[in-house]
């Protein structure tokens, strides 16, 4: 029997019948076992997935150069041996990211209360409740997925900017994970008239704003070092209206949930001024890396596009033979 708190969105998209052929059933198991998983008590996936990560750490050695790397970078005045202990740490959180990862994928509401503690939120019940378009501006712990069902299933419904994914049938689960309790969906590719509509109706807009821009980024500094950053949050704030609030998930030691936290408004914001718009954003980041360096998405190459002239941040990626 279903109740109100585990029925699916109406707008959680149905399997096609393509996705049924043969070809597809290997997805289909894994995606099985990742539902199975989702089921075990958090503790037990914490423990499986401490585990995993720690495997990782000795068998993915260039996303551990580019972690390494990122935090020499950014934690120049951490000494080198406890630099190296972020980086274990960190990957050991990798683990525990991706093992529950599955419990997004069906978590009724009644679970997500016992594993997340939010705090904080009057900053965004205050805007919510005077009708304010909010922008959230979460940035890349590695607690985010589960964090933002915390939020679309506790706090409110969101609007997000989507890429598919190559699987089709992962990107149909990572859909209905996403949309379960009534978020809205807008391709990258879709005219953005329609996401400031969403917004401006009163839909806060889930905002990923930490990954290297490519060359229509534009150089602002993240944690002191020249970062390639695409400069639209300031746009987006000033095309809705918005108030931008910083989020941050952080998963709690020992498998006892996770905190969804919410930060003041970013102040003064929009100003106009690109640079000085992703600076303050990018300084909101770096305040809050500063208290739990362990859980930030180090393996990403956030400095692969450098100022014109400078060399390459990170070793040449290696050929699979």
């Amino acid at each position: 029997m279903t109740t109100p708190e585990s029925t699916p969105h109406p707008d959680s998209p149905p399997p096609q019948p393509a996705l049924w052929r043969p070809r597809h059933w290997p997805s289909w198991f894994v995606v099985g076992i990742a539902y199975a998983l989702g089921r075990l008590p958090f503790p037990l996936l914490w423990a499986l997935g401490q585990g995993l990560g720690r495997l990782g750490y000795h068998l993915a050695p260039d996303r551990r150069e580019v972690a390494r790397r990122n935090l020499a970078a950014c934690l120049p005045d951490t000494p080198t041996a406890q630099r190296e202990r972020i980086l274990r740490a960190h990957f050991g959180w990798l683990g525990v990211a991706s093992l529950t990862q599955s419990v997004v994928w069906g978590a009724s509401r009644a679970r997500l209360k016992r594993l997340v503690r939010i705090r904080n939120r009057e900053f965004i019940d205050s805007c919510i409740a005077a009708g304010r378009p909010v922008i959230v501006l979460v940035p890349h712990f590695v607690g985010l997925e589960l964090g933002g069902a915390a939020f679309t299933g506790l706090v409110h419904a969101g609007v997000y900017m989507y890429q598919k994914i190559r699987d089709p049938v992962v990107d149909l689960q990572v859909m209905r994970a996403r949309r379960q309790y009534g978020s809205v969906s807008i391709e990258r590719s879709d005219d953005l008239r329609g996401l400031i509509r969403e917004v401006r109706r009163g839909t806060p807009f889930f905002y990923l704003p930490d990954q290297d821009g490519g060359r229509r980024g534009i150089f602002v500094p993240f944690c002191g070092v020249p970062a390639s950053t695409v400069p639209m949050l300031g746009r987006f704030a000033a095309m809705a209206g918005a108030v931008v609030i910083p989020t941050f998930a952080r998963y709690l030691p020992w498998g006892r949930g996770l905190e969804l936290d919410f930060d003041p408004p970013l102040e003064p914001f929009p100003t106009g001024d690109r640079a000085a718009d992703s600076s303050l954003m990018n300084r909101a980041i770096e305040t809050r890396i500063r208290t739990m360096p362990e859980q930030y998405f180090w393996v990403h190459r956030r400095f692969k596009t450098r100022p014109p002239g400078e060399p390459p941040f990170y070793p040449p990626k290696r050929r699979r033979r």
